[in-house]
């Protein structure tokens, strides 16, 4: 046990090495926040890839479907799968022409500096939960192979994650994202064919698996929860502010649409192996307390110390690459879009200093909801689901139509969220996600309406 913990922190501390080394390239905001804006294709995909492919993908999927079968996590791979290629087709291209630092800008410059400001507000919580869950899916790992306690564990990961997205950036992030991507796919894959091979091949083991847990489609939920389900990945993830700044990092509008469909891609194909493994996890090890633990505790079953050590280090590298490009993305909104902008005769220096202290912070924050949260998939739904619905209406229509201003942002913004908040958390209501979204949709519209009449009537008074 003590040769495993000991190469996985060698592991650690060369990809932090690596980190530190490609950070003295740092010469401005632009190349911390958007590196320069110089990612290519494959760097551009397999960046796009590994930000999304993370914690939940392998722990908290596999371990969600280990308890509730295939259809207890459509999510993953299929939803956040589909959101990156949608991404590409829809709104990749529009997005990058527009050369925006962060999501954020693009709100100011459709709507207002309020606007920008709620938006940035609403969407920060988002990427500190979703960090949260790489924190604490780490800190299993490192349970796992030691004797080290859980919350322990925790604390370790969020200083090192923490001090690894402070001093890299996003051209230090790209890059190891790319390492890391070939490593998690290279670990996977070593994993998935020891299973196999134990379980005496992908059909034979498949076909011990219970028939209601290959399904796809819960037969016991309403349309309505069934579009609850799957909206949540796809429109909560789609304008993730994560995904985006590796989309506006790209150097052309064509890399940018291919780096998000083939990361979509190559997330759903990677994906399918997390799928598999808590399908037949039941079979194979029955009765775990903590079902997150199935992925690990299958390749310290399987696996030989070797290839137990580069299993680990490739889930090591799938939560480096996916909490660094969430505080990134939340220290860039907070720096760039809030502070930033108070002291109009900031150095470059000083920007790229706020945007660090930034990400100092937030790591902290991130590490008490990972201390404090039930689980790595709750802590995800609760990610893609916190403040997205506005954020997915207002950006959708303010982006493609020229409907509505300030007020109609600021109520579709508020109301996405407040009645997510509220069915969530004090009513219980069996899709909260739906109903912001619909809720977001006809606040938006009917508060442009009045927009547009209180301006035509202003116009008819001057006029007269």
């Amino acid at each position: 046990m003590n040769t495993i913990l000991i190469g996985v922190v060698i592991y650690i501390l060369v990809q932090f090495a690596l980190g530190l080394l490609l950070s003295h390239r740092i010469n401005n905001e632009q190349d911390f926040i958007l590196a320069g804006r110089g990612l290519g294709p494959w760097l551009g995909a397999f960046t796009v890839f590994a930000t999304w492919f993370g914690a939940e993908s392998v722990i908290g999927a596999a371990g969600n479907i280990y308890s509730n079968g295939l259809s207890g996590s459509s999510s993953d791979p299929f939803g956040y799968g589909l959101c990156l290629i949608i991404m590409g087709c829809v709104f990749a291209v529009p997005l990058w022409k527009r050369k925006y630092t962060t999501f954020g800008d693009f709100f100011r410059d459709r709507y207002s500096n309020k606007v920008e400001k709620l938006f940035v507000l609403l969407v920060v919580p988002s990427s500190i939960f979703w960090a949260a869950a790489q924190i604490r899916a780490f800190g299993q790992i490192v349970s796992v192979v030691s004797d080290v306690d859980v919350n322990l564990a925790i604390g370790g990961a969020a200083l090192l994650v923490t001090a690894y997205t402070m001093i890299g950036g996003m051209r230090a992030t790209a890059i190891t994202d790319l390492i890391q991507g070939i490593l998690l796919m290279i670990g996977l894959v070593v994993l998935f064919v020891f299973i196999i091979n134990a379980a005496g091949g992908i059909g034979a083991s498949l076909a011990q698996v219970p028939l209601e847990r290959i399904q796809l489609l819960d037969k016991n939920m309403s349309m309505f929860d069934m579009i609850e389900k799957w909206a949540v990945p796809i429109c909560g993830a789609t304008l993730a502010a994560e995904s985006i700044a590796r989309i506006l990092a790209t150097r052309s509008a064509n890399t940018a649409r291919f780096s998000a469909i083939s990361g979509g891609l190559l997330y759903i194909l990677v994906g399918m192996i997390p799928l598999y493994i808590g399908l037949v996890g039941p079979e194979l090890i029955a009765g775990l307390e903590d079902p997150e633990q199935i992925v690990p505790a299958l390749a310290k079953h399987y696996l030989s110390t070797f290839f137990y050590i580069l299993f680990c280090g490739a889930l090591v590298s799938a939560i480096l690459s996916t909490v660094d490009s969430a505080l990134l993305a939340a220290a860039a909104l907070i720096s760039h879009n809030i502070v930033v902008p108070l002291k109009s005769d900031i150095s470059e220096t000083g920007k790229v200093t706020v945007a660090r202290l930034s990400v100092i912070g937030l790591g902290l924050i991130a590490y008490y909801f990972a201390v404090n949260a039930g689980g790595v998939y709750e802590l995800i739904q609760t990610a893609v689901a916190f403040g997205t619905a506005g954020v997915f209406v207002v950006g959708s229509i303010g982006l493609f139509t020229p409907i509505g201003n300030q007020y109609s942002a600021i109520a579709g913004l508020i109301f996405g969220s407040g009645v997510w908040v509220a069915g969530e958390f004090f009513f219980s209501w069996q899709t909260p996600y739906l109903l912001a979204l619909i809720s977001a949709t006809i606040a938006y519209l009917i508060v442009a309406l009045a927009e547009q009449v209180f301006f035509k009537t202003s116009i008819e008074i001057l006029e007269n």
